[in-house]
């Protein structure tokens, strides 16, 4: 199934009534799944509305910023599900950044949920097409739709989702709206009934791109199987500390 091949025959039997939620319990999950987005995007009301008001919290390892957990049953299936602190981008730059950089990245989530304004897509992109260069499981979830057409906004779901390569959930998370689509395509991404089709950036110049996919065919050859060579070209080009530390100790074969 393509990601906008998703249709809502699974949204009778799959409702929000099937969802159970467990709070702090995380034990024993089937699948983790990570949450990221801008700042102010109704982020953790999404978290909410899958794990309850219940979350387990504590700090990133090493790290003064918030790490927030939670865990959902659906579908006879357990999901943990992990808050990344909001951020603009994942450059580095900040402790936030680096922390939701390296969970991507490092942690391997079976999903991870992108979540943006509606209303202000377009601010919210940057960070959007960043994570796809990362991973290729992802759903976009498409919040406070409400405000967006409140604001005479009109979004077409299937085409931001054919042209972003991955699936599109439109969510007023803090009614519901939304939430058991949600729920499905989450579940579709982590079994694999959804194959995501990311989408790269492209617009670089010609000499940066012969440098990246010279660099990327080595990487390549050093760590077959990786599947964001490129992006992890482009860091070292960047001249990030973390993913050159990664390099040369051969953590990234745990991502093969």
């Amino acid at each position: 199934m393509t990601t906008n091949q998703i249709g809502c025959e699974d949204c009778a039997f799959h409702n929000v009534n099937s969802l159970k939620k467990l709070g702090v319990d995380t034990s024993d999950t089937d699948y983790v799944i990570a949450l990221a987005g801008n700042p102010n995007t109704g982020k953790s009301t999404v978290f909410n509305a899958l794990t309850g008001l219940r979350q387990h919290t504590g700090n990133w390892p090493g790290k003064t910023v918030v790490r927030a957990e939670g865990g959902y049953l659906y579908d006879d299936k357990k999901y943990k599900l992990i808050d990344l602190p909001g951020t603009y981008s994942l450059l580095s730059t900040s402790q936030d950044e680096e922390v939701a950089r390296n969970f991507i990245l490092f942690g391997k989530p079976d999903v991870t949920i992108i979540v943006v304004d509606a209303s202000r897509l377009e601010r919210n992109l940057n960070l959007v097409l960043q994570i796809l260069e990362i991973t290729g499981k992802a759903v976009l979830c498409l919040n406070l739709i409400d405000e967006a057409e409140r604001h005479n906004i009109k979004i077409d779901e299937r085409e931001l989702a054919k042209n972003l390569g991955i699936p599109v959930v439109a969510t007023i998370a803090r009614t519901q709206q939304g939430i058991p689509e949600l729920l499905s395509t989450i579940r579709d991404v982590a079994i694999g009934k959804i194959i995501c089709k990311p989408r790269k950036v492209k617009s670089l110049s010609a000499s940066l791109e012969e440098s990246v996919n010279q660099l990327a065919k080595k990487i390549e050859e050093q760590f077959p199987g990786l599947p964001n060579s490129r992006w992890v070209a482009f860091r070292l080009l960047e001249g990030d500390e973390r993913i050159t530390e990664a390099v040369l100790n051969n953590e990234l074969k745990e991502l093969v």
